[in-house]
């Protein structure tokens, strides 16, 4: 039997879909617009398309430098954190004992630490040595990273059989090459999942740059974005184009890593 089309629920999705879209339209159109036709008509479409604005913004923000801090943070912290994760899953899913469960615990515990009731003692430690840097923070988010991802490494890897270990030490394997080349392949929707994760996480995070990045040049884009934004509170053109430039790099890198992204989370749902 055919099912009923169901206009309601299209309906719904239409507006859903306007109300999601209707803050990036505003933003996108009043950056190309002059500061007196933000302010009499912030709705409408721009006269014309003043790329004056994307390009003061682009100098102001130092946007190429800025940009290649973000993606070298973010790059180094969410590899790190997977390598890191998945090793130490491995280790704990395959070590059956009470030292091992206990371990697994504590990491779980660790995500109900808020991370206000440990930055300023945090922040303290690092600054005596010397580690309030693009480095440290990259350390940093290692340490906040990997409780989640080990929680969800631990979940997958309880789904991999043994006998593949054992078959691949017969064959003469130590544990290194078994988790590398046999192990940490059958993890690969899982670790999409947690790439994803930690990406969108470490991308966007405002509060842990403020507080270790002290260097002019070693901004990440969202703590740019902030003093450029502070700098242009009442240029409104300018605001909006800097916050353009500050996510088009967010939509391209989904653009092109699309197919992956949904194929991992996909596959992690099904397992």
């Amino acid at each position: 039997m055919r099912k009923k089309y169901n206009w309601k629920i299209e309906i719904l999705g239409i507006i859903l879909a306007l109300l999601w879209i209707a803050p990036l339209y505003l933003m996108v159109a009043n950056s190309f617009k002059s500061k007196k036709e933000i302010f009499m008509d912030t709705t409408s479409l721009p006269e014309r398309f003043n790329f004056e604005n994307y390009i003061q913004a682009f100098a102001d923000m130092n946007f190429l430098k800025t940009f290649f801090n973000s993606l070298l943070i973010t790059t180094s912290s969410v590899v790190i954190i997977i390598i890191f994760s998945a090793m130490a899953a491995y280790a704990l899913a395959r070590t059956k004992s009470k030292l091992s469960t206990i371990f697994l615990l504590i990491f779980v515990s660790a995500m109900l630490i808020p991370f206000q009731s440990v930055m300023i003692p945090l922040v303290t430690i690092y600054g005596k040595v010397n580690m309030l840097n693009q480095g440290g923070l990259i350390f940093m988010y290692l340490g906040f990273g990997t409780s989640l991802s080990i929680f969800l490494y631990h979940g997958a890897m309880n789904n991999v059989p043994k006998e593949l270990d054992e078959a691949a030490t017969i064959d003469g394997a130590n544990r290194f090459q078994i988790f590398w080349y046999i192990i940490f392949p059958m993890l690969k929707p899982i670790t999409v999942t947690v790439g994803i994760l930690n990406t969108i996480w470490i991308w966007n995070d405002y509060l842990l740059p403020s507080l270790v990045i002290n260097k002019e040049g070693s901004e990440t884009i969202p703590l740019k974005m902030f003093y450029f934004f502070g700098e242009y509170t009442t240029q409104w053109h300018l605001a909006m184009a800097g916050l353009t430039l500050a996510i088009l790099p967010v939509i391209v890198g989904y653009f092109f890593a699309q197919r992956a992204i949904i194929k991992g989370v996909t596959d992690g749902a099904v397992k």
